[in-house]
């Protein structure tokens, strides 16, 4: 099968398709995934935001052994420090679930969440990864310096043409243009801005951008087919980034329940919440969510929102209990298989591609 989708994108990037996956942070992102992608010609993306600067050099050294193709990790920058304010408040609240589920209650009036983001990078850096790519903000100067001199390319995902602008001038080798259809975290780089992130639609943004920067944009938002991937390409992209087709892959470490609420799901089925983790994502509306918005109380900014939510999440996980867990995805969900391996969906979706381009 001979297929070309040749942009400038492959050449930069040294890949056989502009394909990109999402660096999903978490369960569902996995070396075998990561690597299955790199191997079917795109660019894996391992999602470390969450790892241990340790885990991830284990998880680096296994994508190395799946596949010599170039690969990305991706992590977060901006981070701020825990906020300890209203912790009792919102541990109450957190304390009806984990009496749902089972698991003890918590009297703690502090969280602390670990600031890895120094380690994590330099695991990067002394791994020489290929790629480097960033939500919430871009590199620090410092950081962007010390990847750039290292020859690693460095990815932002943006929201705005004014982060994508930004993220041009700060030095970024390319930038993902997260459209407001995308499942998880907005990569929205200030909240004081956009509460709720800044929630543009994919087809309106990429256009916007491509016409104002001059590095390649990567299209990310509602992609799950070869029908989005042209789309993105005639309004301006020199690629995409997929997510949530990923995420019912037989390579993702998706939890079983979180499988079948995937395939269960349809357009309607997504809401942007706070609830989870104090940033804005887009998932899978459950009793979690629903409990927390009825409840009227605020969640503690990210990370410690997430921080103080994390054992409700494993405990659900370890239960296969859909309903407190974080389903994070995108709008696009009625198009999602079941069964198919990355190499399966990445060929599907170029093939498909490239007929409609002819």
């Amino acid at each position: 099968m001979k297929i070309t989708l040749q942009t400038a994108l492959c050449e930069l990037f040294g890949i056989r398709y502009p394909l990109f996956l999402a660096g999903m942070a978490g369960g569902p992102s996995t070396p075998e995934l990561t690597a299955a992608v790199s191997e079917a010609g795109g660019l894996g993306t391992l999602g470390a935001a969450y790892m241990a600067p340790s885990d991830i050099r284990v998880a680096v050294h296994r994508i190395r052994e799946i596949t010599s193709a170039p690969f990305g990790v991706n992590l977060f920058v901006n981070q701020p420090a825990d906020q300890n304010t209203r912790i009792q408040e919102v541990q109450a609240k957190l304390n009806d679930f984990r009496m749902q589920l089972g698991i003890p209650a918590s009297e703690g009036t502090e969280v602390h969440s670990p600031n890895w983001f120094e380690e994590q990078f330099e695991v990067l850096i002394e791994e020489k990864v290929p790629v480097i790519s960033t939500a919430f903000g871009v590199l620090p100067e410092p950081y962007m310096r010390k990847a750039k001199a290292s020859g690693i390319k460095v990815v932002a995902m943006v929201t705005t043409v004014r982060e994508a602008l930004l993220a041009e001038e700060k030095g970024c080798d390319a930038i993902v243009a997260q459209g407001s259809e995308a499942g998880g975290h907005r990569g929205t780089f200030s909240g004081d801005v956009h509460p709720m992130g800044a929630n543009i639609g994919t087809m309106a943004l990429v256009p916007q951008i491509a016409d104002r920067v001059s590095i390649p944009v990567i299209a990310a938002g509602g992609i799950m087919d070869g029908r989005g991937f042209a789309a993105a390409l005639m309004l301006g992209a020199q690629g995409v980034q997929l997510g949530t087709r990923f995420l019912t892959s037989t390579e993702a470490g998706t939890n079983q329940a979180y499988r079948a609420a995937l395939l269960a799901s349809n357009e309607e089925s997504t809401v942007i919440t706070h609830a989870f983790s104090g940033r804005p994502a887009r998932g899978i509306k459950n009793s979690f969510i629903e409990q927390w918005d009825a409840s009227g109380i605020a969640p503690l900014p990210f990370p410690t929102q997430n921080t103080a939510t994390r054992d409700i999440r494993n405990a659900a996980s370890k239960q296969q209990t859909a309903e407190f867990l974080s389903l994070w995805a995108g709008q696009g969900t009625r198009m999602l298989t079941a069964g198919q391996s990355a190499r399966q969906i990445v060929e599907e979706i170029i093939s498909q591609a490239a007929a409609l381009m002819q």
